[in-house]
């Protein structure tokens, strides 16, 4: 099936289950499924009822859009994203973000549970994303251009909107929540980086690395949505402590802070809903 015509079939499943427009996009990282509880919820549709629709096989991740309100704003959240690295294509992996933006959202909040490669990082700290390394995955524009979404060749001087980032270190400095910078870097995962792969992505200049995030980023400007990301360090990469990496570590970082990271996205989101 063509790309166009299976995200076309996804939207007008949708449609017909849930009679709303959202206007913010949220994708719930690791460790945030619980923020689901926060939207005063109108509908929700499990992603297996969706015909074509890739399903989430990580453990913690639901499977479901939310649609409903964050204080006053209209959002559809993921609760659980897909990966390349569960075997999808990549043009599966970045259709929910498509189908968010066919469905009414104009922006697109990301936000994922990553490895800091940054000394200066701890395990809780919060990072804003300024800017992001995709080389290491496909990119989700390759193969004939969508032209209903996009053009050939988009530019992607300013992938994290330089207006919402700003908002967000406003909305962190109120709220007296340490709010690091940096960028980010998408590798395929499952597996952790080895070492020398951490040491890697530092050269690169990566501050934090993940296997989610720097794709979607790359459709959602394809197709002109506002783009900002907001990663939760989970712990420090391969070789920059004693321990070795487990995903068990990654969700206990992830649910320690969560509480902290949901006050921090309620009150950014209504910032931004109030500044367009």
């Amino acid at each position: 099936m063509e790309v166009y015509e299976k995200l076309l079939n996804c939207l007008e499943s949708v449609r017909s289950k849930v009679n709303f427009s959202p206007k913010v996009a949220i994708v719930l990282g690791s460790g945030l499924g619980d923020f689901a509880d926060r939207i005063q919820q109108v509908a929700s549709v499990d992603y297996h009822e969706i015909e074509g629709f890739p399903v989430s096989t990580v453990p913690g991740h639901r499977g479901r859009f939310i649609f409903g309100y964050v204080e006053s704003v209209p959002v559809v959240a993921m609760q659980g994203r897909v990966h390349y690295y569960e075997g999808y294509d990549i043009q599966d992996v970045v259709l929910p973000i498509r189908l968010m933006g066919l469905l009414g959202a104009r922006i697109l909040l990301l936000t994922n549970a990553a490895g800091g490669v940054n000394f200066e990082f701890s395990a809780g700290d919060f990072m804003l994303i300024t800017d992001q390394i995709s080389n290491f995955v496909p990119s989700p524009l390759i193969g004939p251009n969508l032209d209903q979404l996009g053009e050939r060749f988009p530019d992607m001087s300013a992938i994290y909107d330089r207006q919402l980032c700003q908002i967000w270190r406003q909305v962190a400095k109120e709220l007296e929540i340490p709010l690091r910078e940096g960028v980010y870097i998408q590798l395929t995962g499952p597996n952790f980086e080895s070492p020398a792969e951490v040491r890697m992505c530092r050269v690169l200049g990566a501050d934090a690395v993940g296997m989610s995030t720097a794709c979607e980023a790359i459709a959602a400007r394809h197709m002109g949505m506002r783009v900002c990301g907001i990663s939760c360090i989970s712990n420090l990469g391969c070789g920059m402590t004693d321990r070795p990496l487990t995903h068990v570590e990654v969700n206990e970082t992830a649910d320690r802070v969560a509480p902290l990271f949901q006050k921090l996205l309620i009150c950014g989101l209504k910032a931004i809903w109030n500044s367009v």
